[in-house]
């Protein structure tokens, strides 16, 4: 009979352990449908190893919940059955466009790349930001910004950051430069000229004198012939032709210089001298000459030791100084300057003076003591070429003295006024 019997010795435990779960279902519906009841979850600052929150100023901090608070053990028994619902609300934990006033200038030591970005939800709505993403994020525009103290901060993990608008370390205010299109920031010195860059001395090979090539030959020779005045006259009594010219062959420091110069008319040769100098450089623009002169035209052939200085004066202004010394005795001097006035590239006015004077007379040349002569001039040239070039222009011719003396007996005019046409010519 015994071993029919029914045990029930267990009943009171099964009734325990009934008991205990029926009293801890609403306790655990309690706990799950608590944070749907809250808009906001503070975040865990922890989870940010090397970040130091104390020395963000102008950051205001969320109160965070104590971890010794405990959740709401009492709900309507109502709410405790229905099913949670997901509000839109749901935080990002890094969602730092939600720190108005966070200063990342004074967070030393940062490294963004440790942030762990820990999404709340497998599926966050549209509307949050996501997790980690700081492409909002402007470090340029944000107040209080010290690079200095942005050392060590890794921007590798900032997604979307623009870092063209960062400014390096060393760079001043060259901020921004790489946010420029198109602009590669490359060596700024070294490296090959480009094959149509400009010559360093801006010549761009042309020769700064009127010789081709006069500054590119150094120590070797070179020469010229320069035609300066090839013209005709026509003067008060008379009617003729007369010329000047100078050529010179040698190298920068040494040439031999010839000039000459004279009047022609009624079919003679009036005067004129041909002129030969050993030139020697003595200064920039600027050297002595040391030859001799032979007297040409009416009257005996008189034969000079020369010697003089000539150059470019300040202003661009060509002078000539020149002294001879002849047998008994007999002295000339002789000084010129002319300028050259640019209207046009082409088209030049050139005055010229010239002064002759003589230390003593000589009546087989109607040449008389003292200042003898003086001409001034005015020619207007166009270049037609560098080379060629066609003129016209004025002459006066006054004889001073002595020499006006002989003009006279001679029925000469002492002030002679010619007007005059020529070319100018140079090889």
């Amino acid at each position: 009979m015994n071993m029919h019997r029914r045990n029930t010795s267990t009943v009171p435990c099964r009734s325990v352990l009934l008991a205990a779960l029926l009293l801890a279902l609403p306790l655990a519906v309690t706990a799950q449908s608590a944070p749907a009841s809250s808009s906001t979850t503070p975040m865990d600052m922890s989870s940010m190893p090397g970040m130091d929150h104390g020395s963000m100023p102008g950051m205001t901090m969320p109160a965070a919940a104590s971890s010794n608070t405990k959740p709401a053990t009492k709900a309507p028994a109502k709410k405790a059955k229905k099913k949670p619902v997901p509000t839109s609300s749901t935080p990002a934990p890094h969602d730092m466009g939600g720190m108005p006033g966070m200063d990342h200038s004074s967070m030393p030591g940062m490294d963004h790349g440790a942030m762990p970005a820990t999404p709340m939800s497998a599926h966050p709505p549209a509307s949050a930001a996501p997790t980690g993403d700081m492409s909002e994020m402007d470090h340029s525009s944000m107040p209080g910004m010290n690079p200095e103290a942005m050392q060590g901060m890794d921007h590798s993990g900032m997604a979307g950051m623009d870092h063209g608008t960062m400014p390096q370390k060393g760079q001043g205010n060259m901020a921004g430069m790489g946010a420029m299109p198109g602009m590669t920031m490359g060596p700024m010195q070294g490296g090959s000229a480009p094959a149509d860059a400009r010559s360093d001395d801006y010549s761009d090979g042309v020769a700064g004198s009127p010789v081709q090539g006069l500054h590119m030959h150094g120590s070797a020779p070179f020469g010229m012939l320069l035609i300066d005045q090839l013209e005709a006259f026509h003067g008060r009594d008379a009617n003729g032709q007369s010329w000047e010219a100078q050529g010179w062959y040698g190298n920068d420091e040494d040439k031999l210089w010839i000039r000459t110069e004279g009047e022609r008319s009624r079919g003679k040769l009036d005067d004129g001298d041909l002129e030969a100098f050993w030139n020697h450089n003595i200064a920039t623009f600027w050297s002595t000459q040391l030859g001799g002169r032979q007297d040409l035209g009416v009257g005996p052939k008189r034969t000079w030791a020369a010697f003089g200085v000539q150059g470019l004066a300040p202003y661009w202004f060509e002078l000539e100084a020149t002294g001879y010394v002849g047998a008994s005795g007999r002295t000339a001097a002789r000084l010129r300057a002319e300028y050259e006035l640019l209207f046009t590239q082409r088209l030049i006015l050139q005055p010229e003076a010239e002064i002759n004077l003589y230390g003593r007379n000589d009546p087989q040349r109607r040449i008389g003591s003292g200042v003898s002569d003086v001409q001034f001039g005015l020619r207007l040239r166009y270049e037609i070429r560098r080379q060629f070039a066609p003129y016209i222009g004025v002459n006066w011719v006054r004889r001073l003295g002595t020499s006006a003396d002989y003009a006279r007996q001679d029925h000469q005019p002492v002030l002679d006024r010619q007007i005059v046409a020529g070319v100018r010519i140079w090889f």
